[in-house]
């Protein structure tokens, strides 16, 4: 294990009788740990040759950090995988939060366990959802002779750097126009839990009156917050105030704050410093390239605010620092060069609010100026949600991805919205719900985000 230990390993043979399968057939499972992160393997009788590396989302401290082998949802997607002779894997990392300078090295050693007590794979395909599509876009930059290809879903896409960035000018609009002189921390975060929970005593009362709602959204505008939130109901028409505004209420509280008023503590006490900075954003520019910036300018005049005053004294107001080690700490940890040695298929739905769609352009922008965009392909569902994918959809996109690798070229036909909708209604009735979360037609549509708040490719500079 070069130097690595392996701690209560067990292997068993089960029965597993995945949906869609036909009949039950024996699966090989393999758990254990690998120094600090637990792992688990499942390899079909007749395993195709072909192994899928699973990385996951990021992990808060209320959840448990479990190894996963799959996602979206983990028990049918797995089973659609192993019934389909795939073998599959993934660690459970051995940190949580920011996990992903533990998962870059975790993943790979799970990879070369699987390599010297199964066997080598004919081929290996990254995938995975969230900060686990970063992982997965991580692992493709840096180990592309260990992966066939890619698939990042609902990624972070923009990178560790871009954002921690765009969480930052949300916290500082908020924080500015919102609690100018409280004890909220947008960087230095000393207490997560108490910053967090300032935080939310802020919003509750900003929200009982119009210009308070109003400063709400402009926060929200500043990370580009989409105004759909609930992956069950038809995206509201833009002109719906009330609507609009419910939904941004629930990505300010279920994404900005805890993202914003939180998660610095991770990255700070990781990279050593803070990493993140506003010294010369123009906030003006801003809210001007925010997609919510009619929404926005409509509460403005409804709460009797001038959205102007308020971007003066955004841009007068006092600047965040970044110091540089930790930035480069954060940019290792990781941000993206554009250089795909290897096919990547990314997918995310048009409403997050939790990683915005505007990631995708970010990539596809670094992904094109490294001369790399032939090896990309980029396709979206329309529903609102973070990862809100039926397995159908998942489904349809791996099986566009092995075709890219089986024919050695995109077809960018069997791409389009309609042909990908198709190949999703085929995979059956049981595959079109997220269990217990929402069901639905395949959803896939043209669609093009716009960009990406602050952008920040490998290698720029700082301020």
């Amino acid at each position: 294990m070069r130097g690595r230990t392996l701690v209560a390993a067990c292997v068993l043979l089960l029965a597993a009788c995945a949906p869609g399968s036909g009949g039950a057939s024996q699966t090989r499972l393999i758990t254990g740990t690998i120094g600090r992160a637990d792992y688990r393997i499942e390899v079909p009788a007749a395993w195709n040759g072909t192994l899928f590396l699973y990385s996951h989302g990021l992990v808060t401290p209320d959840r448990t950090n479990e190894a996963q082998d799959a996602g979206g949802p983990e028990d049918v997607m797995g089973g659609w995988l192993l019934s389909h002779g795939f073998a599959i894997v993934g660690s459970g990392f051995s940190t949580i939060l920011w996990a992903v300078p533990d998962a870059l090295v975790d993943q790979i050693a799970l990879l070369d366990y699987f390599e010297q007590h199964v066997g080598k794979p004919k081929r290996v395909i990254a995938w995975g959802h969230s900060l686990g599509g970063l992982i997965t876009a991580g692992l493709i930059q840096l180990h592309p002779d260990r992966f066939a290809g890619g698939i990042a879903l609902c990624g972070i896409l923009a990178g560790g750097v871009a954002y921690a960035n765009a969480w930052l000018d949300a916290a500082y609009a908020f924080r500015t126009l919102l609690a100018p002189s409280s004890d909220l921390q947008i960087a230095s975060v000393l207490n997560p839990a108490t910053n967090v929970q300032n935080a939310v005593d802020t919003f509750n009362a900003a929200r009982s009156t119009a210009a308070g709602q109003a400063r709400l959204a402009m926060a929200a505008a500043l990370a580009d917050l989409p105004g759909w939130y609930d992956p069950k109901s038809k995206e509201p028409n833009p002109n719906d105030l009330n609507a609009w505004t419910a939904a941004i209420d629930r990505w300010l509280t279920d994404a900005m704050i805890p993202a914003a008023f939180g998660l610095p503590y991770d990255f700070e006490r990781r990279a050593k410093g803070n990493p993140s900075w506003n010294v010369g954003v123009d906030y003006r520019h801003q809210f001007a390239i925010s997609p919510d910036h009619d929404q926005v300018s409509a509460l403005y005049r409804a709460g009797g605010l001038e959205f102007d005053s308020d971007l003066r004294t955004l841009n007068a107001g006092q600047r965040v620092a970044p110091e540089a080690p930790a930035t480069t700490y954060l940019e290792q940890n990781i941000s993206f060069d554009g250089h795909l040695g290897v096919p990547v298929l990314t997918m995310h739905t048009t409403a997050d609010g939790t990683v915005i769609s505007q990631n995708e352009t970010a990539y596809a922008d670094v992904v094109g100026a490294a001369g790399a965009r032939d090896m990309l392909r980029q396709v979206y569902v329309h529903r609102a949600g973070h990862c809100a994918f039926t397995p159908a959809e998942t489904i349809a996109a791996i099986q566009v991805l092995l075709d890219r690798l089986d024919k050695g070229r995109w077809n960018d036909d069997a791409l389009r919205p309609a042909t990908m909708n198709s190949r999703a209604g085929a995979a059956g009735a049981s595959y079109q719900a997220y269990p217990s979360l929402f069901s639905g037609p395949p959803s896939f549509v043209d669609f093009t985000p716009g960009p990406y708040p602050r952008p920040f490719p490998k290698g720029s500079a700082l301020p």
